[in-house]
């Protein structure tokens, strides 16, 4: 099937599913069903949109009752926020879902496995599996375990912040200039990991790492703005 042993990826969800080709559906990518000839509904397309549909009904029931006396646009911007393609990929990347998905060749070639959207598509496709292997109860309590940490700590709040402008528009305030140096960069070229340090007037202030420069300038960035007490100095 592909790197990860469906067995870990069961243990890692606390599910076993009934149906094995369910599971193995929500892991095929479309360049796989390409590739080999397979008609297209046999990728995880149709069970991405399930679950996308399970997913915002879970995360909407949880602010809807968490949050009493929030009206509709604060309810609808929580659960955005909480959905989004960033919060799926992390959640994706504790679940290794990238080594778990099927892909054709060139897709491979081309860094399918590392690509935030396909992997964040291929937890929303588990998650329908999940659904329709069982019940819309079990989905519920997977999809919490999965968000918990998030939701209770507004973790998935952190998504949603351009770190590396909110930085620059407090250096800006100080006349100093901010320099990010890509120091290095490690793996294969569909595969590479960079390596980012933040300097501010020549003072190294963050580092960072990524599957791309722009990631890894952010969490950089990110370091630097977290620990801004720490060195209000420097910024």
């Amino acid at each position: 099937m592909s790197k990860l042993n469906l067995k870990v990826l069961e243990k890692k969800l606390n599910y076993t599913f009934k149906d094995i080709k369910l599971l193995k559906k929500a892991l095929t990518h479309s360049s796989y069903v390409n590739e080999n000839n397979m008609k297209s509904y046999e990728s995880n397309e149709r069970l991405e949109y399930l679950g996308d549909a399970v997913l915002g009904l879970v995360i909407g029931e949880y602010f809807y009752k968490n949050f009493p006396k929030d009206l509709e646009g604060s309810l609808t911007k929580m659960r955005a926020e909480s959905v989004n393609e960033k919060v799926l990929f992390y959640i994706s990347k504790k679940l290794s879902l990238g080594n778990a998905i099927e892909f054709g060749k060139g897709e491979i070639k081309n860094g399918g496995r590392t690509r935030e959207s396909t992997s964040a598509d291929a937890l929303e496709a588990l998650i329908g599996a999940i659904y329709l292997d069982s019940n819309f109860d079990n989905a519920k309590r997977i999809v919490l375990n999965l968000f918990q940490d998030f939701l209770e700590e507004d973790s998935y709040k952190l998504f949603n912040i351009d770190f590396k402008t909110k930085l620059q528009e407090e250096v800006q305030k100080s006349g100093k200039k901010a320099e990010y140096k890509l120091v290095r960069e490690e793996g294969p070229d569909n595969d590479k990991t960079f390596y980012t340090e933040l300097f501010l007037d020549e003072v190294l202030v963050g580092r960072g790492k990524g599957k791309t420069k722009k990631e890894s300038q952010q969490e950089a960035a990110r370091y630097a703005f977290e620990r801004r007490g720490k060195c209000q100095r420097e910024i």
